[in-house]
C-alpha cells in the first residue's frame, strides 16, 4: 500500500517552457534553437546546461544566473506554468490520506516560487535547499527520510529515468513513469525504463488508481 508519493517538479508538476524561454532571451538566441539543443544533449546522456555551454563556449551558467537575478530577470513561476492535472490529482491524493511531497532538482528561490503557488502538498523541497542533487543516492535518501513511510510505500514520480527512475528504484522507492514533456515521451518505451518502472502513467489522475490499489 502506497502512503506517501514524492513527486519531481520540471515537466512533472510544472512545465520548463518558460524556463527555457527565459535564457532563450538573455543570450538572444531564437527559442526553438535552444530547446533542441537541450534535447540533443540530454538525448546524449548530458547535462541540460550543456546545451546553454553550446551556445557559449566558456560560459559560467551559475555567473549567468546570478546576473540574470540582478537584472530582475530571474526564475519566475505562476499558474500558467502549472500542469492541469497537478491540483486536482494532489488534492485527491490528499483526500485519502496520502502524504504529498514534491521534491526536485530546482534551486532554492525555485521553492519560494513553488510555495507561493500554494499547491496542496504537504512538503515541497529542492535540491538547491538540500545541497545534493539528483541522481545523487543522497538526493533520495533525504527523500526516505522526509516521507515519512517505508520505501516500499513511498512512490516516487518523474519523467526522467536517469534522474528520477532509476536511482528512486535503487533507493528502493517504488516508481511511476510520467508520459510528459520530452524527456518522458523520449523514454517511454525504452526496454529499460519497462523493466524497472512500477507504473506508467500519462496523467496524474491515474495516481489515485494506483494508491487505491
Amino acid at each position: 500500500m502506497i502512503e506517501t508519493v514524492v513527486l519531481d517538479v520540471g515537466e512533472t508538476i510544472v512545465r520548463d517552457d518558460r524556463y527555457w524561454a527565459s535564457w532563450a532571451e538573455w543570450l538572444n538566441v531564437p527559442r526553438h534553437t535552444l530547446s533542441a539543443l537541450v534535447g540533443a544533449v540530454v538525448a546524449q546522456g548530458r547535462d541540460n546546461a550543456d546545451a546553454l555551454r553550446l551556445l557559449r563556449p566558456g560560459i559560467d551558467v551559475a555567473a549567468e544566473y546570478e546576473a540574470r537575478e540582478r537584472a530582475g530577470r530571474g526564475e519566475y513561476l505562476d499558474e500558467s506554468d502549472v500542469y492541469d492535472d497537478v491540483r486536482p490529482a494532489l488534492t485527491q491524493l490528499r483526500a485519502l490520506g496520502i502524504r504529498v511531497v514534491i521534491a526536485g532538482n530546482q534551486t532554492v528561490g525555485a521553492a519560494d516560487l513553488l510555495r507561493a503557488l500554494a499547491l496542496p502538498a504537504d512538503l515541497i523541497v529542492t535540491s538547491g535547499e538540500w545541497g545534493v542533487a539528483k541522481p545523487a543516492p543522497a538526493f533520495f535518501h533525504r527523500v526516505t527520510e522526509i516521507a515519512r513511510a517505508a520505501p516500499e510505500r513511498t512512490l516516487y514520480v518523474g519523467d526522467h529515468p536517469a534522474n528520477d527512475i532509476f536511482p528512486a528504484k535503487a533507493a528502493g522507492l517504488r516508481v511511476a513513469h510520467l508520459r510528459r514533456g520530452p524527456w518522458g515521451h523520449l523514454w517511454a518505451d525504452d526496454p529499460k525504463v519497462e523493466a524497472v518502472a512500477d507504473w506508467r502513467i500519462d496523467s496524474l489522475a491515474h495516481l489515485t488508481e494506483i494508491v487505491r490499489g
